[in-house]
This record gives structure tokens, C-alpha cells and sequence, in this order.
């Protein structure tokens, strides 16, 4: 599943017509990065749930077809909030565990290892298995604390939330559908149980919160696509 439905008021004016995850950054959406990679990653089938502007997310995604994969649409009135989204969509996702990636971060995460952790859930007693990433300057004191494999809501090193994450559906069991719900409180409950795994991404991250950052990553996402100029070797000039 993609998160799309927010509506990314620290991106105004950006966001006053168009729905964050579609922002462009290296020439492509935000969510489109996403769905190549997931794709990439053996992922057939994704879930994306829309309120702001959302059929403009529909118009330009579609089904999915041209990407290689099949779009289920999770139409909000209203923003549910990450764990309320979710639950409104779980008739979409089944009773297999799944992956959920928030469509307003850009990251170059193994998205074939949180399949793997997905799978891994199925197998066991966790109820989510989290990536967590270095505290970014603008989020210093971190989320979660990382500890041989375990997250646990207070603890060191403490890391920061990526919003990638693999999540079995009874974690969201104890919500209605349509409710407003935050991830965070039923994340905690489940570390009190020892139920919450993770692991840590060391490679590119970026929570594409504002245009300044939008714009820093575009620059840096055009410079590492950039031909490197060749370097001309002049031949060794014969003598005779």
C-alpha cells in the first residue's frame, strides 16, 4: 500500500493543485518512484488511498497498467490518518501481511527485503516489522529506539521512522472503518508486547516535507542521472 492521502500544507502553494506524491523530483513523481521500485521488487499488486485532489492521482496512474502493475483506489472523504487509512483499506489488502510505503518520502530501501519481512510476519508472532533510518537534522531526537532487531518506543540508538514499514492486519484490528487513527499509539502498544521488529537503512532517505527539500533532492536526483563528461586520451603520436 501507498500512502497518498495527505494533504501537505507545508507544501503550499505546491500542494494547491496537485496531490503531494505527485510533485515531480528527477523528473517523475514522487509516487512513481515508488511504484517502479515496488514493481521492481516482485510487487504486483498495490492499494494507494487519495482524499486531497485525489482523482487527479486516479487520472494520472490509472489502473496501474502502464507500470506494470494493478492499482486498487482507497477513496477517503477526508484524510483518515496513516492507521485509519490502512484500516479503511484492509478489504483491499486481505488477510496476508503487507507493505506500506508513505508516498511523500523518497527512498532507495530494498523493497525485496520488506517483502521478505512481510513473508517473515505471516511466519511468526510480530505485528510489524519497521525501517527505521539516521535522525535527519530537521528530526534530531528520532522516533524509536533499534536494538538487535527489536524497536522499542524509548531506548538507544534512537532512530527515525521512515514510514516503510510491513504490517500484519490484526494490528489494525481494533479500529472502525472510517475512523481518524494514528499509527504511532498502536505501534507503542505493540513494542510493550515485543512484537514490533525492524531494521536500518543507511542509504538515501528524504521526507519530502518541504519545497526546499523537494528542490534538494530534484537537484540531486538530476546530478547522479547526469552523463559524466568522458576524458580524451590523446594517442601517442609515432615518431617515425
Amino acid at each position: 500500500m501507498i500512502l497518498a492521502a495527505g494533504r501537505g500544507e507545508r507544501m503550499r502553494p505546491l500542494t494547491d493543485h496537485r496531490p503531494k506524491p505527485l510533485l515531480e523530483a528527477g523528473g517523475k513523481p514522487l509516487i512513481v518512484w515508488h511504484i517502479e521500485r515496488l514493481r521492481d521488487a516482485g510487487f504486483r499488486e498495490l492499494v494507494i488511498n487519495h482524499a486531497h485532489l485525489g482523482h487527479l492521482l486516479e487520472t494520472a496512474l490509472g489502473d496501474g497498467s502502464a507500470f506494470g502493475v494493478r492499482i486498487a483506489w482507497s477513496a477517503e472523504a477526508v484524510a483518515l490518518e496513516t492507521a485509519g487509512g490502512i484500516r479503511q483499506a484492509l478489504p483491499l489488502l486481505g488477510d496476508a501481511p503487507f507493505v506500506v510505503v508513505n508516498g511523500d518520502v523518497f527512498c532507495d530501501a530494498d523493497f525485496g527485503a520488506l517483502r521478505a519481512a512481510a513473508e517473515a510476519l505471516a511466519a511468526g508472532e510480530d505485528l510489524a516489522h519497521l525501517l527505521l533510518v539516521p535522525n535527519p537534522d530537521h528530526h534530531p531526537t528520532g522516533d524509536f529506539g533499534l536494538v538487535n532487531g527489536r524497536v522499542h518506543a524509548e531506548g538507544e540508538p534512537r532512530l527515525t521512522f521512515a514510514g516503510l514499514g510491513a504490517y500484519r492486519p490484526a494490528l489494525f484490528a481494533g479500529l472502525a472503518a472510517g475512523e481518524r487513527a494514528a499509527l504511532g499509539p498502536l505501534l507503542r502498544a505493540a513494542m510493550a508486547a515485543g512484537r514490533v521488529a525492524g531494521a536500518r537503512h543507511d542509504g538515501c532517505w528524504v521526507d519530502v516535507g518541504t519545497p526546499q527539500r523537494l528542490a534538494e533532492l530534484d537537484a540531486r536526483l538530476r546530478a547522479a542521472a547526469a552523463p559524466r563528461p568522458q576524458t580524451v586520451v590523446d594517442s601517442p603520436v609515432d615518431p617515425a
